[in-house]
């Protein structure tokens, strides 16, 4: 087996699907060596949800220190470029462990992110009247290639670039800054975790999400819910919100919400497979992790 080199003062980033046990390895890295755990998914920065997307719970809070979770108010909007801003603190001091499976974030932090100007409002509001399959159909090539065609928000993010610039979201990726963590300079860590053993996982903890108060959050959420809002993305929040309008039973939600969370999972390996082959893969589901990893000074 060969084993990933964990150096101290190294900046680690870990990249995974969801429920593959990315922030216990995280966890057991700032243990071991010290730094601060700074999250790198798109739903864990908004509040509302803690449960609902898995942010860490006051004991792993308690274990190392944690940053950009649940930062942002849950109907406010957020972007990668903004994500970058946050992050710069975490830079500069303790030695940063960054953890999460929005693959965008990575990719701008260790390929560099394009300064495209802001969306009109005007096209914002075009863009949202029109049908998935009629943005694709007006990209092109090169940037269908790069996005994941099932996420509504990229695929209409793209839209918007390529309508108000006049260029496409893959000419605009191509000019792009300077990365601000070359690959490089960190040690890259994406866990591959087979269909098969993630499965039940995802059942397993949507349940225990279930059981920590997921519905509680959503019960809160529901005078303000809207399905534009940011947080609506969180997946299994649309199914608790229609059980509690009375459009399904719990158990129908559940159930909608484990298939969402399989498929959004699977969305996430075919993005890892293809974005990150430069990064050390880990089989989450059959490593012993004492032994995957050497801790050096």
């Amino acid at each position: 087996m060969t084993k990933i080199d964990i150096h101290q003062n190294r900046p680690v980033l870990i990249a995974g699907p969801t429920a593959s046990g990315k922030s216990a390895l995280a966890l057991q890295i700032a243990r071991q060596q010290g730094g601060v755990i700074v999250n790198a998914d798109a739903l864990q920065v908004f509040d509302g949800f803690r449960v609902l997307t898995a942010r860490p719970d006051d004991d792993d809070l308690a274990q190392a220190p944690h940053a950009l979770y649940g930062h942002v108010a849950f109907d406010q909007p957020y972007s990668v470029g903004a994500w970058l801003r946050d992050l710069e603190p975490y830079l500069q001091g303790q030695r940063p462990i960054i953890v999460g499976g929005t693959g965008l974030y990575f990719t701008a932090l260790t390929n560099g992110l394009a300064e495209i100007p802001a969306t009109p409002p005007k096209t914002r509001e075009i863009a949202d009247a029109m049908a998935l399959p009629d943005l694709l159909a007006a990209l092109d090539a090169a940037t269908i290639d790069r996005i994941d065609t099932q996420n509504r928000a990229r695929v209409q993010r793209a839209w918007e670039v390529q309508h108000s610039t006049g260029r496409g979201m893959a000419v605009w990726q191509d000019t792009t800054a300077p990365p601000r963590l070359p690959l490089s300079d960190v040690t890259p860590i994406v866990l591959d975790a087979p269909k098969d053993w993630l499965t039940p996982r995802i059942s397993q903890r949507f349940d225990q999400m279930i059981d920590g108060g997921a519905l509680d959050e959503a019960r809160a959420i529901l005078p303000h819910w809207h399905p534009s809002l940011p947080v609506a993305k969180a997946i299994g929040a649309p199914e608790l919100i229609a059980h509690l309008n009375g459009e399904m039973t719990l158990a129908a939600a559940r159930d909608a919400a484990v298939i969402a969370t399989r498929q959004y999972a699977k969305r996430q390996r075919t993005w890892f497979r293809k974005r990150m082959r430069d990064w050390a893969v880990l089989d989450i589901s059959s490593t012993d992790l004492s032994t995957a990893l050497r801790f050096l000074p």
